[in-house]
């Protein structure tokens, strides 16, 4: 049972969705129309009055964007659905950001969600963080349903946007419903497996609509056309309507819907919906729609992991007699609770006042209170069961990514993986008693944030802060200055160059001192060999024969992890290489952790040598979007920034032209765009990948002559 302070709702009837897209997507816009209509908010927010619900923070109402993913739990009766049984449903939503710079929002929700709504522009098509979300999606095998949203504005076509999903995103569509006009005669739509219209009426909340049988004599060709293949597409997913399909016997709307959604939870199909959540038309059919072909937390029948101690797989059923395994997925300064932990319950049930287990980091931590999350509100409950998303407060251990449960059911769940940051700066306190306080709220967003790091220079004994793009840090200095009072200035943004190796080499490390009474002794050799690009480091332990005892392999290795957060070259951390521990030797007596991490970093500096090694820079994947007549303008000042050109597609009267190009060529790119276009082209950037930096501008980089 999933409760709230005042329901209880079987599990099958419970939602955990969320609301994905390309920025500016209407994403917000929509999840705010879904508050109103459950019933959640009186009044209709709006992003351009800056009065949303769940774009709550000063700085999201400011820009008009969404920064970090809220949470909130709303209740759904449908109204269109005759095969439903008008049974209250719980949602869960999260509202994740659009813009890349806070992409680590969008994975730690997708991690935790049953089911996503994606939110696709009507006059834009598919857009660059739409591809990349949907990728996300993918990788926690996410259903989803899409809606076509802006069907009102020029330009809005839907056919072209269903084109757009089927060629860029590879998905099979079930369209579930026509619209009736388009741009500004666009007034509502037929259900297609219903057989009904839906017209909105003038009332400006959208609440009032028309609903009646059949199509309008003008689409009644068209309509029936799709319905006939929508019904083929259901039935091609389930071999028992197949058969009763080819006998010439129509299914029931019930089969019908159950093979859909069957086929919707196994990602095999996208059922799509037309609307405009601006003009409030077309949202009450998605949410009937979430109910009738999202999964529940039922129809994930377990959740695996591993046991910490044997390492051995193990299964969580969601039900509330299982031993309790939630993950803690997003972590939250509050000015009123303090650290607020965002907890999805996959087991079991947790209660305020218990005791819960840490299995990552083996630590006991205390559940203070619980509670129901709404936006940046909340409501106290006093326990929460499996299926369910809960604010914990109390948890002082606990970051994002950590498996919780019961101690004498140990589990660990999936992790949560997120990218490297692709910008830094220097940051200073503007007073030197500030420093202190700096510190603090330093630290406190980088437990928000895991894209976000701080690194001391240990040389010029600066502060470094790292993230995934200027917007990203711009952000994060705001959020210094209000919420934590702390003024600081800051260097201008730097790229975040990394080292690699380009061969393989083997490098000895051999530490020896003696100073009266016991001496150091470590000494290992280790291979070194280069990994594909974005795979990251890897360490082998390869001794045989005991030449090292066991106790001596994870300080090595702690050595060799120190020595790489600072290369060779440039000081650059080093990325994507294995290191293998293939020899050495100790002594009784004086060998010590310390000395075989000393020695561990001597080897790995003396293998990198050998090793020919290399900068590597960020090269980000740009999308402009341009007038016809300033495409050459863009195409030749994009050349001069290195770009690769990797192609060109029309978007209505509009090129948008896509490339490859490295992020230190990308600097005050918004200016010179608007400039070479009178302010008629926009642009998009993401980080793609990292790759070798040319020998001249490695030169120029460490200011010495190139090779």
């Amino acid at each position: 049972m999933a409760a709230g302070a005042s329901k209880i709702i079987p599990l099958n009837r419970v939602r955990n969705i969320g609301i994905i897209a390309h920025i500016d997507a209407g994403k917000t816009t929509t999840t705010e129309r879904i508050l109103f209509y459950t019933g959640k908010t009186y009044k209709i927010g709006d992003i351009d009055e800056g009065d949303t619900q769940m774009d709550w923070m000063e700085q999201e109402r400011e820009r008009g964007i969404t920064i970090v993913s809220a949470a909130t739990t709303t209740f759904w009766t449908p109204v269109l659905d005759d095969a439903n049984l008008k049974e209250e449903c719980r949602f869960n939503i999260i509202d994740t950001p659009g813009h890349v710079d806070f992409t680590a929002e969008v994975e730690r929700s997708l991690r935790v969600l049953d089911g996503g709504i994606i939110v696709l522009d009507a006059g834009s098509g598919v857009q660059s963080q739409t591809e990349t979300v949907w990728r996300q999606a993918d990788k926690y095998k996410v259903p989803r349903i899409a809606f076509v949203n802006k069907m009102d504005v020029l330009g809005a076509d839907f056919r072209n946007t269903l084109n757009d999903v089927h060629v860029k995103l590879g998905a099979k569509t079930a369209i579930m419903a026509l619209p009736v006009g388009v741009e500004n005669t666009f007034k509502g739509m037929c259900l297609l497996l219903e057989r009904k219209t839906i017209i909105w009426q003038g009332d400006e909340t959208g609440a009032k609509y028309v609903v009646s049988e059949g199509f309008p004599e003008d689409m009644k060709d068209e309509c029936e056309a799709e319905r006939s293949k929508l019904i083929e597409a259901i039935v091609e997913t389930d071999e028992a309507l197949m058969d009763k399909f080819f006998a010439g016997e129509e299914p029931t709307m019930k089969e019908l819907k159950d093979a859909l959604r069957n086929a919707t939870c196994k990602n095999e199909i996208v059922p799509v919906f037309p609307g405009s959540s601006l003009r409030n038309k077309g949202v009450q059919p998605v949410l009937d729609a979430v109910v009738d072909f999202l999964p529940s937390p039922l129809d994930k029948n377990v959740t695996t992991g591993s046991n910490p101690k044997t390492g051995e797989e193990e299964i969580r059923k969601p039900d509330p007699s299982e031993p309790f395994s939630g993950l803690a997925f997003k972590i939250q300064a509050d000015p009123h609770v303090g650290k607020l932990t965002y907890v999805r319950v996959y087991s079991g049930k947790i209660t305020s006042g218990s005791y819960i287990y840490n299995a990552g980091k083996d630590e006991r931590e205390r559940v203070g209170r619980l509670m129901l999350m709404h936006a940046n509100s909340r409501e106290e409950i006093s326990e929460a069961g499996a299926g369910e998303i809960v604010g914990v407060v109390g948890l002082k251990a606990t970051k994002t990514g950590d498996t919780l449960c019961d101690e004498s059911k140990p589990i660990i769940l999936e992790s949560i993986n997120f990218p490297e940051p692709v910008i830094s700066l220097a940051i200073e306190p503007k007073t030197k008693a500030d420093q202190e306080k700096l510190d603090l709220a330093l630290g406190r967003l980088a437990e928000e944030d895991p894209t976000f790091k701080i690194k001391t220079d240990h040389e010029t004994g600066q502060t470094v802060i790292s993230g995934m793009g200027e917007l990203h840090l711009e952000i994060l200095v705001d959020r210094l200055r209000r919420e934590f009072k702390v003024e600081a200035t800051t260097g201008a943004p730097q790229v975040a160059y990394r080292e690699t190796i380009s061969k393989e080499a083997r490098g000895e490390g051999k530490y020896i001192r003696q100073s009266g009474g016991r001496g150091q002794y470590g000494h290992c050799i280790l291979d070194i060999m280069p990994r594909t690009r974005g795979e990251g480091f890897a360490f082998v332990n390869k001794i045989v024969g005991g030449t090292i005892p066991r106790e001596f392999i994870a300080p090595i290795e702690k050595g060799v992890r120190e020595s790489l957060e600072n290369g060779l070259i440039a000081g650059f951390q080093m990325v994507d290489l294995e290191v293998s521990v293939v020899d050495g030797s100790f002594h009784e007596v004086d060998s010590s952790e310390m000395s075989f991490k000393i020695a561990g970093s001597m080897a790995l500096q003396d293998a990198v040598k050998k090793a020919a090694p290399v900068i590597l820079e960020p090269i980000m994947k740009v999308e402009v979007t341009t007038p016809e007549e300033n495409m050459g303008d863009i195409i030749g000042d994009l050349s001069s920034r290195r770009a690769q050109i990797a192609g060109s597609t029309q978007r209505g009267n509009a090129r948008v032209i896509t490339a490859q190009v490295p992020l230190s060529e990308l600097s005050s790119y918004a200016t010179a765009i608007r400039s070479l276009t009178a302010g008629r082209a926009s642009y998009y950037m993401e980080p793609s990948h990292y790759q070798e930096l040319p020998n001249s501008l490695a030169a120029k980089l460490l200011k010495t002559p190139a090779n």
